[in-house]
């Protein structure tokens, strides 16, 4: 994540006061000289980006529910059953919604035979227009009662919308449930699948659509896989402060499951161009206080570690970008450099570059 590094120093000073003893120039001091490995500052492309951690997640979640309140009568699916299309799981008891039906239809009828009876009274002239009207009213409202329950009928069950897997059964059979109160949440896997993050202000307005995104999961180790920003909220939530985006990210054959985690990798929008940069290894950091830190560097011709302040800017990868202080060739040490004071005699075990 692009910082200062703020949240290094409190542990880098504690290491750093764990130092090898002595003061000063410690060639001829009769120190050991204390064992280290060291890396050669390297000019290279940096790329902004921005890391953070999100939750894999179906592209669309449904949650379904009965049109009327009622008793449940089973439900056929538990969490985690993939579904097919059209396939049914649940519904409700059918004795108070067929009773519905029947009373609609009963009262239809009855509307029907009051309004073709005071047609023939008005024939007769013993019936106004205006009682034909209201009847015929009645008889209208009627059908639409009968039509409204019919309705409620067909939805006192409930169907797969789309192929997908069930991710929460939120009732249980014999649960009396208000009606829209959701039953099951289902992911249509069919249409995809994203990693939702939360995006601090700063890097919310700096990451656009369609940004590349580079994700890893614990559950697939080695194996990383690359997204797409698809969506950010324009408003930011209001008990985290922070901006929802979606990323979607092909599955590519892995057995995706919803909850996920993934650490992501996302290329901020003035990144422009890979940039080149004095960077050294995160480890060769020594102490961090904002932008201002300490590394220590290999003196080759006497062997020893000389201290060394820095102005640091963004983490990249593995690397931390020095605005000044070193100049490429020169060596950083890294492994061993918490115990180390000036002028410590040193020997290299591993060297690199």
């Amino acid at each position: 994540m692009r910082r200062t590094l703020p949240w290094i120093a409190p542990a880098l000073v504690v290491l750093a006061g764990c130092g090898v003893a002595g003061n000063g120039d410690g060639a001829g001091n009769g120190m050991a000289p204390a064992p280290v490995r060291a890396v050669r500052v390297e000019k290279t492309d940096v790329v902004d980006t921005v890391r953070t951690v999100g939750v894999l997640a179906p592209r669309d979640e449904v949650r379904l529910a009965f049109k009327t309140s009622g008793v449940v009568d089973k439900v056929s699916v538990e969490s985690g059953d993939r579904v097919r299309e059209g396939q049914p799981l649940a519904s409700l008891k059918r004795t108070e919604v067929n009773a519905a039906v029947e009373q609609a239809s009963a009262s239809l009828e009855k509307a029907r035979r009051d309004l073709d009876r005071a047609k023939e009274l008005r024939d007769d002239e013993v019936a106004t227009d205006e009682q034909v009207e209201d009847l015929t009213t009645a008889w209208r409202v009627a059908r639409a009662n009968l039509d409204a329950a019919r309705f409620n009928e067909r939805f006192a069950h409930i169907d797969a919308p789309a192929d997908g897997v069930v991710l929460q059964r939120l009732a249980e059979e014999n649960e009396l449930v208000q009606g829209g109160e959701p039953v099951l949440v289902i992911g249509a896997t069919g249409n995809g699948w994203v990693v939702k993050v939360a995006l601090a202000d700063r890097d919310a307005v700096r990451v656009e659509t369609g940004a590349a995104a580079r994700l890893t999961f614990d559950a697939f180790p080695g194996r990383p896989f690359e997204g797409r920003v698809s969506r950010i909220d324009s408003a930011a939530d209001p008990q985290t402060g922070t901006f929802e985006a979606e990323i979607d990210v092909a599955q590519l054959g892995a057995r995706f499951a919803r909850g996920l985690v993934a650490k992501v990798e996302l290329t901020l929008s003035d990144a422009g161009h890979a940039a080149s940069n004095t960077v050294v290894p995160v480890t060769a950091l020594v102490e961090a206080d904002g932008p201002a830190a300490t590394v220590y560097v290999l003196d080759e011709r006497a062997s020893v570690a000389r201290r060394r302040a820095v102005e640091v800017g963004p983490i990249a990868g593995e690397s931390v970008v020095v605005h000044h202080g070193l100049e490429p060739g020169e060596r950083v040490i890294t492994d061993g450099a918490a115990w180390l004071r000036e002028g410590a005699p040193v020997r290299l075990v591993d060297e690199h570059g």
